[in-house]
């Protein structure tokens, strides 16, 4: 089995596979975890998903919490909660809906707080904030730390791992595809394409054409303060992710994108977007006014039109499995999907429920109906 793309999409999906007593290679063109996954804020996230991940987001926060047993590394994880905070009165209606809609279907997970409730559990919060929706098992862990236990459990568990080696062109030879890496060349039976902001670039080596965006998600870190806040932070529109890291900095994201160049494979920051985040960040948390910030950052990932991930074998291509496109919100997901993964190459199906995730979707030509 081959995996193109080293990170933790292509990391867990080659340790499930391996799992199964199968030889299985990673061939990234860079290093493991160079892009989206080391750049991300780590989020561990079922608040606010799309209907569509709730089921299989579930199911992962079940393995978050056992993490360490998964990968042999509680990836930094800690489990206190994610907010979406609600500044005004006028802003409660979509959390409530959002609430009602959820018990509906059968889920719990999701509460709405009031402004009592809110304060006590955020004392730092700002006065003029109203409500919340919480989900209480949510959480963040830290990317480095993850990236590392995902590469060291696949090494363990057999994966062979190629750097420096990006896929250039595949050839069918009977039932294998030879992947061709310049001077280096592997045959594999079975492709998982986890290739990121790239996947649809791979995808085009195996004559498909699959319609993809980029995106250049900017983040924030600054100088280390006293111990304040534990859950992770959103509001109601605005773009804002508002956590404290185990060293004390703060950790500010939330989406505002900067620039992206593929070909390059480098991403540049905005700093007027990203202003943006500073100012939301001292509007909820005015002990934050002041606070230096010490470095930002941004990095290449993948972005649908739909903004829900690609999972799924190929429709056109045997042998062929895409995992890419978590358009800003896969790091969550990483536990299942390598179990999902896992399912599709083995087994040909899986149980869990990926039908809104088909490629097919973004397909073009026949296989797009």
């Amino acid at each position: 089995m081959a995996v193109i793309g080293g990170g933790l999409h292509g990391l867990t999906a080659a340790l499930s596979l391996a799992r199964t007593g199968r030889r299985v290679v990673i061939l990234e063109r860079n290093w493991i975890g160079r892009h989206a996954s080391s750049a991300t804020a780590a989020g561990v996230r079922t608040l606010g998903r799309d209907l569509a991940e709730v089921s299989i987001s579930l199911e992962s926060m079940e393995m978050w919490h056992r993490i360490a047993s998964i990968v042999g590394d509680d990836c930094g994880f800690h489990a206190h909660g994610q907010f979406k905070v609600a500044e005004f009165d006028r802003h409660m209606p979509a959390l409530q809906e959002r609430e009602a809609t959820m018990r509906k279907l059968g889920y719990r997970h999701e509460e709405m707080i009031d402004a009592a409730e809110m304060r006590r559990l955020i004392p730092s919060l700002s006065p003029h904030c109203v409500g919340a929706l919480i989900a209480r098992n949510d959480g963040a862990a830290d990317p480095h730390r993850t990236i590392a236990a995902f590469r060291g459990a696949c090494e363990r568990a057999g994966v062979t791992i190629v750097e420096g080696c990006g896929v250039e062109a595949v050839e069918r030879q009977g039932a294998d595809w030879l992947l061709r890496c310049g001077a280096r060349s592997f045959r594999a039976p079975a492709v998982v394409n986890a290739a990121g902001a790239w996947a649809a670039r791979v995808a085009a080596l195996f004559g498909e054409a699959i319609e993809l965006g980029v995106r250049a998600s900017m983040m924030m870190a600054t100088e280390r303060l006293a111990p304040f806040l534990a859950p992770v932070v959103s509001v109601v529109g605005r773009a804002l992710s508002f956590k404290q890291s185990d060293q004390g900095t703060l950790v500010i994201g939330g989406g505002l994108q900067g620039a992206a160049d593929i070909d390059r494979q480098r991403s540049t920051v905005n700093f007027v977007e990203l202003a943006k985040g500073a100012r939301a960040s001292s509007d909820l948390f005015p002990i934050v006014q002041g606070v230096r910030i010490a470095r930002c950052w941004t990095g290449i990932e993948a972005q649908t039109r739909d903004h829900l991930p690609v999972i799924g074998a190929s429709p056109q291509t045997p042998g062929l499995f895409h995992s890419f496109g978590y358009s800003g919100h896969g790091f969550q997901l990483v536990p299942v999907l390598g179990e999902i993964m896992r399912d599709l190459v083995v087994d040909q199906k899986t149980a869990r429920s990926i039908a809104a995730f088909a490629p097919a979707r973004l397909m073009q030509g026949r296989h797009a109906a």
